[in-house]
Order: structure tokens, then C-alpha cells, then sequence
């Protein structure tokens, strides 16, 4: 919210200074930052009735160091307060429905590409290290960081002892549950924005007990980053009513990856291990899927025994 009342800030103080064609830029940028934070100079220029260059002078007027960092500043503005149904418009207003596919993709391509460039890497081995000696390590990801918290947790807990998935319905549940987290603790927080305050305040209380936390985010201005002693930053930019969350998934599973090869004899005993209940219980026999000849059949381990008996 501060960068919203910072942004309009500095249009309302400069208003009566700016000239005829700023005034014009301010109006619009109140009016419709949700659109303008989309647009390219010249096409914000367009827009306005104003030329390129009177918009990249605007920019450095509001104090930012050209119209890219102005940008951005509407950029983050627009991620705290764009609606789910403004999203959508602003979205499908700029690509056809036959492109949806392909943009939404390559959007997502790009995040990775991104988050790969800026991710620091002493902050992900930090983590790594973190995870592995902690007593008790508590995941913990709200609405649609939820998918994320559990994939990470249904991976964690095949490395890992004690590994507790937070169940978020409610924050009395999640004090609950993290009622006797301490400093031998990690608490994992995964949130992007919209951010969920019931995460954060689950963060600001492990960090009062003086637990390790370690955030997934998309920001180092990100308010999951005010208690976490250790930050994994991944780009989220929204592609519509949808949040991208494809470059955390990929984060995550480096975490995963990193895990298992400095755990790995351990891994593969539970693995082994894992098979062989799986056997003993029969859970996956008429779960797979065979192919027999052109034909996909059930396996059924309960006939093959007959059939070999016979």
C-alpha cells in the first residue's frame, strides 16, 4: 500500500509545477495506473496525446532514474492493488485469444529465466543447510501458495524427520500448530502477492521465538521478508486473474534436488523402503496402468499370484 500513497504522493506535490502535458500524465496515471503500468513510453505518450519524450521526462521528474524504474514502480503498485476481475481486463485486453497459450507460456519461461538471473545462490545453499539441521521444519502456504507448501512438504517429508504441513484454515489453527516452534526450528513461508497476512504473522511469531525462517517470495520488498533470516526470490508477475507461480515450483524443487544429493543414503533407503510397503500392501496394484500389446489394462496383482499358483 506505501508505494501506492509514495506514487500519488509525488503526482499530488508536483501537480501544480508540472506543465500541461505532465498534468495531463498525472490525470491519466490516477485514473488508470492498473493500464499504464502495461504500456511503453511511446504507447503511454499515444495514449495521452503526448510525445515519448514528454513521458520520459515525467518520469525523471517524479524523481525516478528513467521511464523503466518509473515503470516498475507502477509495476509493484499494480500487484497490491489490482482486483482479480481488473487483472483479467487488463490481461485479455492486450493478447488475442489465439495467442493466450503461447504468451502465457513464454510469460512463464521468462520467469524462470529471470528468477535464475537474480536468485542468490549463498541464500538457497543457506537454506539448504537451514532445512537439514533443523528439529522440526513447518511449511506454511495460504490460498493459492497452498499447491506450493504442499508439494514441498509431500517431498520434504521422504528426506526429512519431522516435517509439518501447516494446515491454514484459520490463524488460530496455524498458532496452534506452531505453539511450540523454537530456535532449533525452521519455519518455510510461501507467499506472493496478494500477500496473506495470516503468513506473515505466523513469520513474525516463529521470529519472536527465535526460529529460523526462510521465505519463498517474489520481492526482496516483500513484507515476508521482514522476519526471515534467509530469502528465495522468484518472479510472480501476473499473466491475469492467475498468478504465475511456475518459477517458485521450480525453486522448490531445486530445494528438493539439493536435499536429496546431500541426504542421499537415507533417501534411497526410504525409498527402498517405501517399495517395499507399497508391495507388501498392494497400494499401487490396481492404481497402474499396463500396456498389453495395443491394449492398457489394469495390473492386478491378486490374479497374477493365482495364475502363477495355477
Amino acid at each position: 500500500m506505501g508505494n501506492k500513497n509514495e506514487l500519488l504522493q509525488k503526482l499530488e506535490n508536483g501537480y501544480s509545477k508540472f506543465s500541461k502535458g505532465q498534468r495531463k500524465l498525472a490525470d491519466y496515471i490516477r485514473e488508470d495506473y492498473d493500464k499504464a503500468a502495461f504500456l511503453t513510453a511511446a504507447k503511454m505518450g499515444e495514449e495521452v496525446g503526448v510525445s515519448e519524450s514528454t513521458v520520459v521526462r515525467f518520469a525523471t521528474a517524479l524523481g525516478y532514474n528513467g521511464y523503466p524504474e518509473f515503470q516498475r514502480a507502477l509495476g509493484e503498485l499494480v500487484r497490491m492493488e489490482l482486483n482479480s476481475i481488473q487483472r483479467m481486463e487488463v490481461t485479455y485486453g492486450r493478447i488475442s485469444q489465439g495467442e493466450i497459450l503461447s504468451t502465457v507460456l513464454q510469460s512463464d519461461i521468462e520467469k524462470i529465466k529471470l528468477t535464475m538471473e537474480a536468485i542468490d545462490h549463498e541464500a538457497f545453499e543457506m537454506a539448504v543447510d537451514t532445512i537439514l539441521k533443523a528439529r522440526k521444519i513447518y511449511i506454511i502456504g495460504i490460498r493459492s501458495c497452498a499447491p506450493l507448501a504442499s508439494f514441498l512438504g509431500f517431498y520434504l517429508n521422504l528426506i526429512c524427520d519431522n516435517v509439518i504441513a501447516v494446515h491454514t484454515n484459520s490463524s488460530s489453527e496455524i498458532f496452534e500448530q506452531l505453539l511450540r516452534v523454537g530456535e532449533d526450528d525452521v519455519v518455510i513461508g510461501i507467499s506472493f502477492p496478494r500477500y496473506s497476512m495470516r503468513t506473515l504473522k505466523a513469520l513474525e511469531f516463529a521470529s519472536n521465538r527465535k526460529a529460523k525462517v526462510i521465505t519463498l517470495t517474489d520481492s526482496v520488498h516483500s513484507p515476508m521478508t521482514l522476519y526471515s533470516s534467509c530469502n528465495l526470490i522468484a518472479r510472480s508477475d501476473m499473466a491475469s486473474i492467475v498468478d504465475s507461480l511456475v518459477a517458485p515450483l521450480s525453486v522448490v524443487n531445486a530445494l528438493v534436488v539439493a536435499l536429496c544429493m546431500k541426504k542421499q543414503k537415507e533417501v534411497i533407503q526410504t525409498l527402498e523402503m517405501l517399495e517395499d510397503i507399497w508391495d507388501e500392501y498392494q497400494v499401487y496394484s490396481k492404481d497402474e496402468l499396463n500396456m498389453i500389446g495395443d491394449r492398457v489394462e489394469f495390473s492386478d496383482s491378486k490374479k497374477d499370484d493365482e495364475e502363477e499358483n495355477e
